[in-house]
């Protein structure tokens, strides 16, 4: 269950290629079929790309929202969807995955609101040239008394840039493609030495425009979410 406390940031997104141009985008082998995704939230599966322990990358699918290690029950426990880049190489909930466990999230555009209060209004932001592009993320191991296993993922955010600013102080951390196998390293345990990578993507990769309240509704996964009004 997802139990997030406070304004949700970065809480939904897109991806709506084909499984064929992810598989060539993020260099994995074999990506199962899967059909677009206009309104992805938290709690449910999502595409992740890691290194594997031969070292290729594979990609695999994971709750987004993460379980602590150390968590007694993951239907009971804080499962926070994002984690703040600035910070969560000293937060015990991360600082294992950052050092550790870091992946990829393969998306299409994400969501934010702009408004206090009542009714806000939604954006959407995609990539200027309409391509696949990946947020930083970190998963985590869940083990049960009973063997259990359960795998978590969360969100690197940054500050937002000047394209986002406007709706949302916070963005999340869009990694450039010459940037995937440092961030994917297995053997790098250095957190330092990535830290330069969790910054605002630049201004001119992003656009954005305002979108139907559909997308308010978790249910609704249609590619109405993403038609500008």
């Amino acid at each position: 269950m997802f139990r997030g406390k406070g304004p949700i940031v970065c809480g939904r997104f897109t991806l709506t290629s084909s499984s064929e141009a992810l598989a060539a985008d993020f260099e994995v082998s074999e990506v199962e079929r899967f059909e677009p995704r206009f309104n992805i939230a938290p709690s449910q599966e999502i595409a992740v790309v890691r290194e594997a322990e031969s070292g290729a990358r594979e990609c695999v699918a994971l709750r987004w929202g993460m379980i602590p290690a150390w968590a007694k029950d993951p239907k009971t426990s804080h499962a926070p969807i994002n984690a703040r880049s600035e910070t969560a190489a000293s937060k015990p909930t991360f600082r294992k995955a950052m050092s550790h466990r870091r992946c990829l999230v393969p998306a299409s555009g994400f969501y934010e609101w702009r408004g206090k209060g009542g009714a806000k209004q939604a954006y959407y932001f995609r990539m200027q040239e309409r391509e696949l592009f990946a947020i930083a993320g970190i998963f985590e191991l869940w083990r049960g008394e009973g063997g259990e296993i359960l795998e978590t993922v969360a969100l690197l955010t940054s500050e937002a840039n000047a394209v986002v600013a406007p709706v949302h102080a916070r963005m999340p951390v869009i990694l450039a493609k010459s940037n995937y196998k440092r961030w994917l390293d297995r053997g790098n345990h250095d957190s330092a030495s990535i830290a330069d990578l969790m910054i605002p993507c630049p201004v001119d990769w992003v656009e954005s425009f305002a979108v139907s309240s559909k997308v308010n509704n978790p249910r609704f996964d249609e590619p109405a979410c993403i038609e500008p009004i």
